[in-house]
Parts: C-alpha cells; sequence; structure tokens
C-alpha cells in the first residue's frame, strides 16, 4: 500500500494549480480583535466531520487523494482514498496512541498520528496543529503570526515552523471557515480542499 501510495497517487489533481498572489495585510488592533473573537466562538469546537481533497509532498515525492475526518473530542478518525486504485488508508486513535490500518504487511501502532504517518508513509503531516488551523485558529503549540487578506480574513499564518496560505475562505458560515489552505515547511507541503463541513 506504501508503494501504490507513493507512485499511483504521484498527480495532485487541482491541488497544485498556481494562484493569483492575494493581498496580504499585517493585522491592526481591529483585525486582530475579530480574529480574537472568531477563535473564542471556535477554539471550543472539538467534533467535527469534513470531507475533501488532500495533497502531500515532501519535495521528490508525493501522493494525494479524497479524505475524509472525523473529530469526537480527543478521539479522531482520518481515511484517505486513492484515486487511482481506490484504495484507502485509515488513522484513528486519541491522546493515547495511534493506529493505522490499510497498508500492506497489517495494521502498525504509534504514539501520535504525527510520528505513525511519518513512518508508515515518509509524510509529514502537522496533525496535531492542522486541528487548530483546518477551523482558521492559531494552535497552542507557540507563537503565530497572522496576515490578512481584503476580506479581513486570515490570509497567512506563521506557526511552528510552518507557513500556511488560507487561499479560499467559506464566508456562507458564521463564523467563516477555510475551504482551502496550503501549508508548507520546506520541503514539505501539505494542501488542503474542504468540500464539506459537519458541525454541531
Amino acid at each position: 500500500m506504501k508503494r501504490l501510495l507513493r507512485h499511483a497517487l504521484l498527480v495532485l489533481p487541482l491541488l497544485l494549480t498556481a494562484c493569483v498572489p492575494a493581498v496580504r495585510m499585517k493585522g491592526d488592533a481591529s483585525l486582530l480583535a475579530a480574529q480574537q473573537a472568531r477563535e473564542r466562538v471556535l477554539a471550543p469546537v472539538d467534533r467535527w466531520v469534513l470531507q475533501g481533497r488532500l495533497g502531500v509532498s515532501n519535495g521528490s515525492d508525493g501522493g494525494s487523494g479524497s479524505f475524509s475526518w472525523s473529530q469526537d473530542g480527543d478521539h479522531y478518525e482520518f481515511v484517505l482514498r486513492a484515486p487511482v486504485t481506490g484504495k484507502s488508508f485509515r488513522l484513528s486513535g486519541d491522546g493515547h496512541g495511534a493506529l493505522m490500518e490499510g497498508l500492506d504487511g497489517g495494521p502498525i501502532r504509534g504514539r501520535d498520528a504525527e510520528s505513525l504517518m511519518h513512518r508508515a508513509l515518509g509524510w509529514d503531516v502537522p496533525l496535531r496543529d492542522l486541528r487548530a488551523w483546518v477551523l482558521g485558529l492559531r494552535a497552542d503549540s507557540g507563537p503565530a503570526e497572522l496576515t490578512f487578506g481584503e476580506d479581513r480574513l486570515p490570509a497567512t499564518l506563521l506557526q511552528d515552523g510552518w507557513s500556511v496560505d488560507y487561499r479560499e475562505w467559506d464566508t456562507s458560515r458564521q463564523p467563516p471557515l477555510p475551504k482551502k489552505l496550503y501549508a508548507t515547511k520546506p520541503p514539505y507541503k501539505v494542501k488542503l480542499v474542504i468540500e464539506s463541513w459537519q458541525l454541531p
């Protein structure tokens, strides 16, 4: 499965397309206050289901597919489906450990999702921080720097060595939620296109 994911999923459709650079501005008091208000509303949210497309790359190798992510408190389930082979793997766990299923050789376990994904697939995906970033929030992993777009929503977030570029927001929701975000920490890239959200 590891070999299939690395080679059959090499093409990253739509996720690697270039976009026109967005206007970005540093946060003034009103922008930061609005972000803090968003965070007060969304930070307690720890149950959701989202679906979309994921692309990852380490600079020389990569993969992509459709995914679903269910979060229920500390328990999570992340399923990635290969577009060509139709095969999938399932990553699940909680604060006590992680389990990956669907790989050749049977299931494997690890202390957390990030280290397990790296060991199994060679992918560096900041899943712990991504849990906050996917909501458009700053994670609790350390200092963060924000810039904002013309829509007064976050355009970039620099945190924990990663640069998160928010390319599109769902403004039909209040507060708005990200629809497209690209996270980079050279040579690693993680690209998410969120097609549906289910929140309480």
